[in-house]
């Protein structure tokens, strides 16, 4: 099963932005580089050391959608962590892990979630994109992340 999702979305992305808060409920900053740590999150992140959604990740083809209605939104508007390109992330399963750069491993723990706030975005359009087709990982073994590393789709036991 995992191959056919290989072949329909493609194995290989592309990290466009990596982004951090200090506090919860604001948008995210890109930072360029930053450090997963295992069973963490990202270092510097105010929604690191959850047990599940350590790490958010959004693609930049959700962003598109909001952009398309003619809002001003880009990476780290949404809240993401991690803003990247190629993957449709939201149609994967969960279970399916990601090679980030050199040395990360992440695996996808949630699919969505549930906005208890109407976030500015979507008092703007109706519409927030991050419930439905933003994932949150755990992050099975840290390392460096940087906008322009390679997110790969990789077996279970990689």
């Amino acid at each position: 099963m995992k191959q056919e999702v290989r072949r329909r979305h493609g194995d290989t992305g592309k990290i466009l932005s990596v982004n951090t808060s200090s506090r919860k409920g604001q948008k995210k900053h890109g930072v360029g580089l930053c450090t997963l740590k295992e069973d963490y999150g990202m270092e510097g992140d105010a929604h690191a050391g959850m047990e599940i959604r350590q790490v958010s990740l959004l693609a930049q083809e959700s962003i598109d959608k909001i952009q398309a209605l003619g809002i001003e939104v880009g990476p780290g508007d949404f809240a993401e962590n991690i803003t990247t390109e190629g993957l449709v992330l939201h149609e994967l399963p969960l279970g399916t892990r990601f090679k980030v750069g050199e040395s990360v491993l992440l695996e996808l723990t949630q699919i969505g979630k549930i906005c208890h706030d109407r976030c500015a975005i979507f008092k703007a359009v109706g519409d927030c994109v991050m419930p439905r087709e933003g994932i949150f990982a755990r992050v099975v073994s840290g390392g460096e992340v940087r906008d322009g590393d390679t997110i790969r789709i990789v077996s279970p036991d990689e």
